[in-house]
């Protein structure tokens, strides 16, 4: 017996155990096959971009590790992607940084980037029939030295970040029109004070003029969506954030921007599951930047972890998957950069999987009859069943290694290309 007749005889068994709780494995599988996740273009380079070739230092965004093959290049860090992709089932999306536009070896300033400096990552996604999304680089910057971006108290500073937040906006509305996706442009900066401040007002006063001042042109929500992300702490700002989750919680109802919440950007103990539901009473749609902390917001790629699977699980229990957009947001720079792409969106896929085959209504019934004995068991056996065979033939009808073997695939391209850089 060939493996594809296994496989097949393990799906089919694993399958009909999952029929017996009222559980259509094939519709998981479908379902699975239309979730989009956009990938994080800074894990290929360490967060440096190719603004210039000293690349970026500072501004609490670290990564740490020097294992070597690090991208340097844009078509480098393009081709790294391609073999992620390749790996990865299902259709994605690219998840840029304003950093990584194509300069042409000149110095451009962060308030005059334009379209004209994106086109060969929008020609490059036609491509590979992605869609993208982007970010305003807030970080790492002269003018970010002081610690302090849109909600800075010098005027020139300030209207130096509103300038790079309109560019960048304008931006995605490009990447938007051309690919026939809506672009989702998210604002996140490090503004705050690593000891306690006396005023913790003004900054935030000032952060919501410049939002507004940012956010003043109306575009078309066909072609381009805002975010702003809050943030619990960051390395230099550990005692005050102006862009708290309150802060944004309350500006983005008002303004019915997307909230977005990383799993990273809290404290410690507090995941952002539970979070989901209480903002999309709010909001029509939500971003969500999927990470993994370590003590701290430390963005090691991401696990297939308890707190992975409630994430998933309240997506899907929720009905949610229409109005929450997936990302990733990790840096990890001590292990094959190419592998960490595809372990961390192959576990946020299998969590996904995990929450598309629990029986949903069989336990919301339990709930709404008060029956949480039968809900509890029913969670508790599913968590017995089968998941890898459904998930081995997802793989296989997206044309990519179901199981380990995908990594010989890594090492040959590690061997061949990024030991050489």
């Amino acid at each position: 017996m060939g493996h594809s007749s296994t496989s097949e005889a393990a799906y089919r068994l694993a399958a009909e155990q999952y029929a017996e709780l009222g559980v259509d494995a094939n519709r998981a599988i479908d379902r699975l096959q239309r979730i989009s996740l956009s990938l994080h273009c800074w894990q290929g380079d360490d967060v440096r971009g190719f603004e210039s070739d000293a690349g970026l230092t500072g501004g609490g965004i670290q990564a740490t590790g020097n294992y070597p093959g690090r991208a340097r290049t844009v078509p480098e860090l393009r081709t790294d992607l391609e073999v992620a992709l390749r790996l990865i089932p299902g259709n994605h999306r690219l998840n840029l940084h304003a950093i990584y536009g194509e300069f042409g070896g000149r110095r451009i300033e962060r308030d005059e980037i334009t379209p004209q400096h994106f086109t060969g990552w929008v020609q490059w996604a036609q491509e590979q029939r992605l869609g993208l999304d982007f970010n305003p680089t807030f970080f790492s910057h002269p003018q970010a030295d002081a610690g302090f971006t849109l909600a800075s108290s010098d005027e020139s500073i300030r209207r130096f970040w509103v300038g790079h937040g309109i560019a960048c906006r304008k931006i995605g509305e490009y990447f938007g029109r051309q690919l026939g996706a809506p672009c989702v442009t998210n604002v996140w900066i490090p503004d705050g004070y690593k000891d306690t401040p006396v005023d913790r007002l003004g900054p935030r006063q000032r952060l919501q003029k410049s939002l507004d001042e940012i956010f003043a042109e109306s575009i078309d929500e066909r072609y381009h969506l805002d975010a702003v992300e809050s943030k619990l702490f960051g390395l230099g700002s550990e005692s005050y954030v102006v862009g708290s989750h309150e802060f944004y919680l309350g500006y983005a109802v008002k303004t019915q921007k997307l909230l977005c919440l990383d799993s990273g950007h809290f404290h410690p103990t507090e995941g952002i599951a539970d979070k989901i539901s209480s903002v999309l009473t709010w909001l029509p749609q939500i971003l969500l930047h999927v990470s993994r902390g370590v003590r701290w917001d430390s963005d090691h790629v991401v696990v297939f972890s308890d707190e992975l699977r409630a994430i998933a699980e309240e997506i899907v229990r929720g009905d949610f998957l229409s109005r929450v957009r997936i990302g990733l947001d990790y840096f990890d720079a001590s292990i094959n950069r190419v592998a960490a792409w595809v372990i961390g969106v192959r576990a946020l896929q299998k969590a996904l999987l995990t929450a598309l085959l629990e029986p949903i209504e069989k336990l919301r019934q339990c709930e709404q009859e008060g029956d949480y004995t039968r809900r509890l068991m029913l969670l508790e056996e599913g968590k017995a069943l089968p998941l890898g065979a459904i998930w081995n033939r997802f793989c296989e009808l997206e044309n990519v290694p179901p199981g380990a073997g995908w990594l010989d695939q890594v090492r040959a391209y590690e061997r061949d290309q990024q030991s050489r850089r």
